[in-house]
């Protein structure tokens, strides 16, 4: 297969950065993915940190144990002799969700002289730009299909997700104007084609569509899924999104705090080239690994 070249930029003193595609694809993730992995098995000296994104990576060195023109030529090396894996094991994860909840609402109520589109909400606007009928059709595109998780980071343990459907079905919306200075902790957002969870209470510019309880960093590690981890994604991991109520939420809420919440996940394949081939067969089977007792 005819690949494009990456494009690599010596950032500063300590940073090598590479552009493996301007476009988000699983084909340009998962290229990324196969080098980074490559990288880390070379172990070079000066290497301090190799971060996986969406489309692509970053590698943190120390110039004086490595030259970045060096170190630039062993990544070259590696784009040019590195197969991408075209199968992967993985987890399948169902995240609960409250979609239109009152605190992401309050907040945006707050903001909306920085929105498009200040007489909507977050999800009324969601859903007009992407040509759905109402609040409720967007959100059940929205939780219908599965995420693949694409990156971990940009604050602790929040997941960019990438929807797992064909190109034209995929849902995009733009970032906020400016940029809120506050965002509830635990909400689902969308910007562009990514969808996230905001881990902590912060600023944030993606539009909000509603809450999960469920904690996906924590430094105590108190939660029994979270016993292996204080960040609780990985890249490759696929998300399935369950909308709930209210009554839902608050009992989840409460066994949070009691500290016997747990989350479905199953253990699962992904083949990319089954998905190209046929998406849909693969979402189903992916929905019946999650839901195997």
């Amino acid at each position: 297969m005819q690949t494009t070249p990456i494009r690599y930029s010596i950032a500063g003193d300590e940073h090598l950065f590479a552009e493996v595609s301007e476009a988000m694809s699983l084909e340009a993730f998962f290229r990324a993915m196969a080098i980074t992995r490559a990288a880390e098995q070379l172990a070079l000296p000066g290497i301090l940190d190799i971060c996986l994104a969406n489309a692509s990576f970053q590698i943190r060195f120390n110039p004086d144990l490595i030259h970045p023109l060096a170190l630039l030529e062993q990544v070259k090396a590696l784009e040019a002799q590195t197969r991408a894996e075209r199968r992967i094991q993985t987890r399948i994860i169902e995240i609960p969700v409250l979609y239109d909840d009152p605190w992401t609402n309050e907040t945006q109520a707050r903001f909306r002289d920085r929105h498009q589109d200040p007489s909507s909400t977050d999800l009324q606007y969601a859903a007009r730009i992407n040509g759905y009928a109402d609040v409720q059709d967007f959100i059940a595109a929205h939780s219908g299909s599965p995420w693949f998780v694409s990156m971990v980071g940009f604050v602790a343990g929040l997941p960019f997700m990438f929807q797992m459907v064909e190109q034209e079905r995929q849902l995009q919306v733009p970032k906020y104007l400016r940029p809120r200075t506050d965002t509830p902790r635990l909400t689902l957002g969308h910007g562009g084609c990514f969808g996230c969870i905001y881990s902590v209470r912060g600023a944030g510019g993606y539009q909000m569509f509603g809450v999960t309880p469920a904690p996906i960093y924590d430094p105590q590690q108190g939660l029994p899924y979270l016993q292996e981890s204080m960040v609780f994604f990985r890249a490759g991991d696929i998300v399935q999104f369950k909308p709930i109520d209210r009554a839902d939420y608050d009992a989840a809420i409460t066994a949070v705090d009691q500290g016997r919440f747990d989350l479905r996940i199953r253990a699962t394949g992904f083949d990319l080239d089954a998905f190209q081939a046929d998406p849909q067969a693969c979402i189903r089977a992916l929905k019946e690994a999650l839901h195997d007792d």
